[in-house]
């Protein structure tokens, strides 16, 4: 960060330096000085080893001892070795300055001191821009970490919230269904059985019509409740929350868990699902040396998938000795659907439900 911070000031201070360095009419310049001064500078800001930026300092307060014409470039130097680990071998620049006395004229020397204490000064400056920016970054960051959480804690509370409404509201459903079941169910079966016992002993045809229009009826109603029901029942079992149940109690190993289903299956097939989740779990706990296992539920146009698979070792399965297996092959087999089981890598169940397959 500091390569580019700094790129503009070492400009400046080297084009200064240049000035001074060709403004003396006392020596012969050349271009070795310049290029030296430009290859330290250089090397100094691309290594970050403070060792190797040590010695790279110190050789070039040598040449400045022994060749005074390289002293007008030592504020680059300078520059470059300030707030770092061994800063102090700066001062190193003061012994070729005093030395330089011999070939330049105490003018020069204190315009090369002052633009010495000018590159700290603009150093400092550097440094302090630098620190302002990265306070100001951090806060930033934190800021935006702190957003992220909020927004992360926002969802999960919807999602709660939005879960104990539904529960909730399958709860209530499931409440009125058992009310309708135990007391206008119980009503109703009372009075098809009193018009039914009437409609035997009556021997008055026209009575007897009236009593069959009217048992009649009170099938029909009955029949009607029955399926409003079966209709409850069927919405206020809620198959992702049996199986996040069954996740949640699940501890034998890392249990990963997916569910893309949108529609409301058939009561019988979600409660097939369950069986078959809770099965499988268990055999897993029973069987297996996994670390890791996965549910996956999923949607398609035309059908349900169920996978339950994890990553332990198979040794010797054979279908036909397990009960499990063969109540799994049962239930699925009962509603037209498809299992495959893959004991390659692990023990994977493959299970797909046709939609709309009534069970036989």
């Amino acid at each position: 960060m500091y390569k580019f911070a700094g790129l503009i000031d070492k400009v400046f201070v080297f084009i200064c330096c240049l000035i001074i360095y060709f403004c003396q009419t006392d020596m012969d310049v050349n271009v070795v000085p310049v290029l030296a001064g430009i290859i330290f500078s250089g090397f100094l800001s691309y290594f970050e080893d403070d060792r190797i930026r040590t010695v790279m300092t110190v050789g070039f307060s040598v040449l400045s001892f022994f060749n005074a014409k390289f002293i007008f470039f030592m504020p680059l130097i300078v520059y470059d070795m300030i707030f770092y680990k061994y800063q102090y071998f700066n001062v190193l620049a003061v012994i070729p300055l005093a030395a330089s006395f011999r070939y330049i004229s105490v003018q020069t020397a204190s315009i090369i001191l002052v633009m010495l204490l000018f590159c700290i000064l603009i150093r400092y400056r550097v440094e302090a821009q630098l620190k302002l920016q990265a306070k100001y970054n951090d806060l930033r960051d934190t800021t935006t970490e702190m957003s992220i959480k909020l927004e992360k804690q926002n969802k999960d509370l919807m999602e709660k919230q939005d879960y104990e409404l539904n529960l909730a509201t399958l709860n209530e459903r499931n409440r009125i269904a058992r009310e309708i079941h135990d007391n206008v169910g119980h009503l109703l079966s009372s009075a098809i059985l009193q018009s039914g016992a009437l409609l035997t002993v009556n021997q008055d045809e026209m009575v007897k019509a009236h009593l069959k229009t009217l048992n009649d009826t009170l099938l029909q109603a009955m029949n009607s409740i029955r399926n409003s029901i079966h209709e409850l029942y069927d919405e206020s079992i809620d198959l992702n929350a049996q199986i996040e149940e069954l996740v949640r109690q699940f501890n034998f190993c890392e249990l990963s868990y997916e569910y893309h289903i949108y529609s409301n299956p058939d009561r019988k097939l979600k409660y097939a699902f369950i069986s078959i989740v809770k099965e499988a779990l268990s055999n897993i706990i029973k069987h297996s040396n996994a670390d890791h296992a996965s549910v996956i539920l999923r949607e398609h146009p035309g059908f349900y998938q169920l996978i339950v698979q994890d990553n332990g070792t198979v040794k010797n399965y054979n279908a036909d000795n397990g009960i499990g297996i063969k109540n799994m092959i049962e239930r699925v087999h009962s509603f037209n659907g498809n299992i495959n089981i893959i004991t390659e890598n692990g023990f994977k169940i493959f299970i797909s439900v046709p939609k709309g397959e009534p069970e036989t």
